[in-house]
This record gives C-alpha cells, structure tokens and sequence, in this order.
C-alpha cells in the first residue's frame, strides 16, 4: 500500500471498522440471553488482552501522559455507559440496526461536549444538523407508550450521547499527546474491572458456542477499535468521519442474512436516511470550511 494516499488509507480502515462494529453487534445477539455485564465484560477482556500485547510489542508505557489520568477516568466511565447503552440496545431491540444509528448520534454529541468542555465554536449550520438529526432518532425511538422498545431505544440513545462525551475526552487527550494504545487498553482495563464483581457472584452458565460468540464480539471490538483509531491517524474526522456510517449498513445486513431476517420498519428508515444525511451534510460543510480557511 506504498502508493496509496493516507486519505485512502483512512477510508479502508474506517470501513474496516464499521464492518468489525457490524460484526460485534451479530456476535451480541447470537450469544442469546446472556446479562448484558457478562458480554461487556468479554468484549472488554479480549480487547484489553490485544491492547496489553500491542503496549508491549511496540515497548510504550504503561502509564497516561501527564495531566490525562481524570480525563481517562471520564472517557473511560461515560464510554462504559455507552457501551452498555449500546448493549443493551443491542440485545433487546428487534433491529440491530435500529440499536447501530441511535449510536451513531455520537458525532453530533461530541459537537456538543467539545463546545461546552473544549470551548470549541459550534457553527449555526452545524446546530440545524444537530437539531434535525436528533428529529432522524426520535423517529427510530418512537417515543410513545405504545411502543415496546421504548425502553432499549431510549437506552441506545443515551449510549450514543455516553460515547460522544467519551470520544470528547479521547479528543482532548489526543490534543495533550496521548498515545491511543494506551488509551484503548485503560478504558478495557476500567470496563473489566467494574464488569467484573457482577461476573464474580452472578456469573450464568455459557455452552461453548456462547463462549466462542463471546470471544468474537471481544475480537470484533477490538479490531474496530484499533482499525478506527488507526483510520483517524492516516486522515482529519473532516475527510473520512462520514464512512464510519457505513456500520448501519453492514448491521442491517448481517441483521437479514444472520439474525432471523430482521428489516427495520418505515419510521426508522425515515430516521436513518434523516440522521445519515445530517451526517453528510456536516462532512461537505466541514469540508467546505477547511478549504476556504486553507485558500484564505
């Protein structure tokens, strides 16, 4: 891949990515009625044992850069929130990829938490994407009593406002030079270690198909982690952040073929191609705006 652009780059480990993130979501469903901290905890061991041998391989510390340890405690504390938002959404909802757009809100919340803690500016134009895109979810949550899933929708939201405010945190530790290795395997050391009390006096009886399930949303977590942290390397959030939406696409898909044939109902078709195309929206303007300011 020596010819290929670092733009190119980013886009192929973005969708690698999505495609591990579509994978993981499967895995979730396919592992049956387990707890949700059960899963999590699987999803966070394996992917804390990949960050501990990749640590080691690559001889860097094991200690956060200065000044970033409360600033790994919060991405850590609000990224397990989304997770198991995310989870649970997951499991109890009847479209995965119902329960993979209410986490892709994540964007537009970090909009949010990077104006309010950052103090970076948001644009009007990029207020409107907010507004409307949280339009797109409230089409996917149908929030009325007579909707049975409002409970895990509502639960897939706030898990996608949980991961925005993590990946703020990511955000600003990335601007103090810390290494995202490391921030991977303290936030899968953090999720073990509240994850595992429950496991200690709760744990329920696995067959070994669910052990294997287990291990591989583990593996599809951390490939997606290590694949979308490397993605944000090659390339700037402006000029890939809208393949990540790419996920809903492969989760809807595996949803059909591997989980029962689920097909989302109209209302949340209406939300997906209301808050995918906020999404697009906000790359061209944010695209628009960094060539202006370059050719200024």
């Amino acid at each position: 891949m020596a010819n290929v652009s670092n733009r190119t780059k980013g886009i192929i480990c973005i969708l690698l990515s999505a495609l591990s993130f579509s994978g993981m979501s499967s895995f979730i469903n396919l592992s049956g009625d387990l707890p949700v901290a059960q899963k999590v905890f699987f999803r966070n061991l394996v992917a804390l044992f990949i960050a501990s041998i990749t640590l080691l391989k690559n001889k860097e510390s094991f200690k956060p850069h200065k000044g970033c340890l409360k600033y790994h405690l919060i991405r850590s504390s609000a990224g397990l929130l989304g997770v198991f938002g995310n989870f649970y959404a997951t499991t109890k909802m009847a479209s995965t990829a119902d329960a993979a757009i209410l986490n892709k809100m994540s964007p537009f919340f970090t909009l949010i938490f990077s104006a309010i803690f950052l103090k970076e500016k948001v644009k009007p134009k990029q207020a409107v994407a907010i507004g409307i895109a949280f339009v797109g979810a409230m089409f996917i949550i149908k929030p009325t009593m007579s909707n049975v899933e409002l409970f895990p929708s509502v639960c897939g939201f706030i898990g996608g406002v949980c991961a925005g405010g993590a990946y703020t945190a990511v955000r600003h530790m990335g601007n103090k030079g810390e290494n995202g290795r490391f921030t991977v395997f303290f936030f899968s050391l953090f999720s073990c270690l509240i994850t595992a009390p429950y496991l200690i006096f709760n744990f329920h009886y696995m067959t070994p198909l669910q052990w294997f399930y287990l291990i591989m949303v583990g593996v599809c977590a951390a490939g997606g982690q290590f694949a979308i942290t490397a993605a944000y390397t090659f390339a700037p959030s402006r000029e890939i952040s809208v393949y990540d939406y790419s996920n809903v696409i492969f989760t809807a898909i595996s949803g059909y073929f591997f989980l029962g044939g689920q097909i989302p109902d109209l209302w949340s078709f209406v939300g997906y191609f209301i808050i995918c195309a906020m999404a697009v929206w906000m790359f061209i303007y944010n695209n628009r705006e960094y060539n202006l300011k370059k050719s200024m």
